[in-house]
C-alpha cells in the first residue's frame, strides 16, 4: 500500500516539475548572508537614510556660503498727474542681491556639526542594519537545516513503526499476539506519518521564509549545503561585554546623537547673539516715469540684526534643546545597558545549548539501546506493545532534542555576534578614530572598511518589484 502511494506521489511530482519551471538554488551559509546583504529591503532603507543625512550635511554647508537672489517686478501707474503728462505708464525692474553671512552667533557652525554627526550616526545605523540582517539570515538558514533534520528523524520513525507493524502482523498470524497489538501499532504508524507531514510542512515554510528574506520568488527551492554542527566558542562573558561596548554600532550611533543634541543646544543659544551679513544689490534694466534706466544703481554694505526682545522665544528654544539633549543622554545610557543584557543573554543561551548538546548525545545512545532491548523483549513476549512504542517515542524525542540543541547553539552564536557588534562592513572603532581626526564620513568609511568592497559609499538603487505567486498556476509574477 505504502509503495503504491510513494509511486503515485512520485508521478505527481514529475508532472508538476514538467509543467512549471521552479528555480532551484544551492546555498551555503556564507552565500545566504551575502545575498541577504545585497538584496534585503532593510539595507536599502538604511542606505536611503544615509543618503538623506548626506544631503542634509551638504545643505548645512551651503548655509555658510553666499546666496544670489533675483527679484523682478512689473507695474502700471496712473492717476491725474500721469494722465496729463507724457510719462511712460509702465514701471518695471529687476534686482540682483548677493548676501554673505559674516556672523550668526554659532548657528552656522553648529548646523554643520549637527548635520555631520547625523551622517556619522547614519553610517552606524547602516552597519547595525547589516549586522541585524546577517543574524536574521543566519537564523532562517539554520531553521531550514533544523527542519530538514526533523524530516530525517520522523522519516526514520515512520520506517521503524512500519517495520514494527510488519513484525506484529507476523506474530498475530502466528497467534502469539492479540489483535489489539495490531490495531495499536497501526495507530502509532499513523501518528508517525502525521508527524512527518507536519515536519515536511515546517520545512517548506522555513524555505519560503528564507526565500522571501532574500527577495527570491516564493516558490524557489533552496537546497542548503551545510549541516548543523558544534564548533566550540572559547571567549568569556567579560571579554564579550567589553568588546560589545566598544564595537556596537548602535552605541556609537547613540553617542553621535548626544553630540548632535549638544550642538543643538549651542545653536539655540546663538539666538541671543546678533547676526551680520554682507549685502550687495544691483538694479537691472529698470524703467520708471522719471528715469529711463536704473541699471547704474547699486548698493553694497553690511546689515545687522539683533533680537533685543523676543518674548522668551530663544529661551524656550534653548530649554527645548536641553531637554532633547537629556533624552539623548538617557538613550545612550539605556543603549549601553541593553548591550550588556544582550551579550549576557546570548552568552548564557549559548552555554546552556552547549551543555544540552552533550546531554542529548548521551540520551540518543541510551534511547537507541533501550529501543533495541524493547524490540527483543517484545518478540520474546516479555513486554507489551506499549513498551516498544514508548521506547520508539523516546528515541525520536532524543534525536529532536539533539538537533534542537544544535540549532539553539548556532543561533545563539549568531545572536552573540550581533550583540557584540562583530563587523560586517566597517570597523566601528576605526571609523570613530578616523572621524575624530577630521576625516570626512566617506574617508572614515574607507579607512574603516572591512574589505575593499565596503570602502565605497553605498549608492541608492531603484526599488525592486514585489514578487508574488499567481495561485492559478503557481508561477512567480512581477508586479
Amino acid at each position: 500500500m505504502f509503495r503504491k502511494i510513494a509511486l503515485i506521489s512520485a508521478a505527481i511530482l514529475a508532472v508538476s516539475n514538467s509543467a512549471y519551471a521552479v528555480d532551484i538554488v544551492d546555498l551555503n551559509l556564507d552565500e545566504t548572508i551575502q545575498r541577504a546583504l545585497e538584496n534585503n529591503r532593510t539595507v536599502k532603507r538604511s542606505i536611503a537614510s544615509r543618503a538623506s543625512a548626506y544631503w542634509a550635511l551638504r545643505q548645512a554647508r551651503r548655509q555658510a556660503g553666499p546666496t544670489l537672489s533675483w527679484s523682478t517686478q512689473a507695474n502700471m501707474v496712473g492717476g491725474s498727474a500721469y494722465n496729463n503728462n507724457t510719462y511712460d505708464h509702465r514701471l518695471f525692474g529687476n534686482t540682483a542681491t548677493v548676501t554673505y553671512p559674516i556672523y550668526a552667533g554659532s548657528s552656522l557652525k553648529e548646523g554643520r556639526l549637527s548635520a555631520r554627526y547625523g551622517l556619522n550616526s547614519a553610517d552606524m545605523q547602516l552597519e547595525d542594519s547589516l549586522q541585524t540582517i546577517r543574524q536574521v539570515a543566519t537564523n532562517y538558514y539554520y531553521n531550514v537545516l533544523r527542519c530538514r533534520n526533523e524530516i530525517e528523524v520522523y522519516t526514520e520513525n515512520v520506517r521503524t513503526m512500519q517495520e514494527h507493524l510488519n513484525n506484529v502482523n507476523a506474530q498475530f498470524r502466528a497467534g502469539t499476539v492479540a489483535k489489539a497489538d495490531v490495531l495499536s501499532s497501526q495507530v502509532n504508524l499513523a501518528n508517525a506519518q502525521q508527524a512527518l507531514i507536519t515536519a515536511q510542512n515546517d520545512y517548506d515554510v522555513a524555505v519560503a521564509t528564507l526565500s522571501s528574506y532574500l527577495l527570491l520568488p516564493a516558490d524557489t527551492i533552496i537546497r542548503a549545503q551545510d549541516q548543523l554542527t558544534y564548533v566550540p566558542y572559547n571567549l568569556n562573558l567579560t571579554n564579550c561585554v567589553a568588546y560589545a561596548l566598544q564595537n556596537r554600532p548602535d552605541v556609537a550611533a547613540a553617542d553621535y546623537a548626544v553630540k548632535q543634541a549638544e550642538s543643538g543646544v549651542r545653536s539655540a543659544k546663538s539666538g541671543y547673539r546678533p547676526s551680520v551679513n554682507a549685502v550687495a544689490t544691483k538694479g537691472l534694466n529698470g524703467k520708471s516715469p522719471f528715469s529711463d534706466n536704473l541699471s547704474d544703481s547699486w548698493t553694497a554694505g553690511i546689515s545687522a540684526s539683533w533680537n533685543i526682545f523676543d518674548n522668551g522665544v530663544t529661551a524656550a528654544q534653548v530649554e527645548s534643546a536641553k531637554a532633547s539633549l537629556a533624552a539623548a543622554e538617557e538613550t545612550a545610557a539605556e543603549t549601553r545597558e541593553t548591550v550588556q543584557l544582550d551579550v549576557q543573554s546570548a552568552f548564557l543561551t549559548l552555554r546552556a545549548a552547549e551543555r544540552n548538546i552533550s546531554t542529548t548525545r548521551v540520551a540518543i545512545a541510551s534511547a537507541e539501546e533501550d529501543f533495541k532491548i524493547a524490540q527483543v523483549r517484545y518478540a520474546a513476549g516479555v513486554v507489551t506493545n506499549l513498551d516498544v512504542t514508548d521506547a520508539s517515542d523516546k528515541l525520536t524525542q532524543a534525536k529532536n532534542n539533539y538537533y534542537n540543541a544544535l540549532y539553539t547553539y548556532n543561533t545563539a552564536k549568531a545572536a552573540l555576534d550581533k550583540a557584540m557588534g562583530i563587523p560586517v562592513a566597517i570597523d566601528v572603532v576605526r571609523y570613530i578614530s578616523a572621524e575624530e581626526e577630521g576625516m570626512t564620513a566617506a574617508d572614515a568609511r574607507a579607512e574603516a572598511a572591512i574589505t575593499e568592497d565596503y570602502s565605497e559609499v553605498p549608492e541608492l538603487e531603484e526599488t525592486q518589484p514585489t514578487v508574488t505567486i499567481d495561485l492559478s498556476d503557481a508561477t512567480p509574477l512581477l508586479e
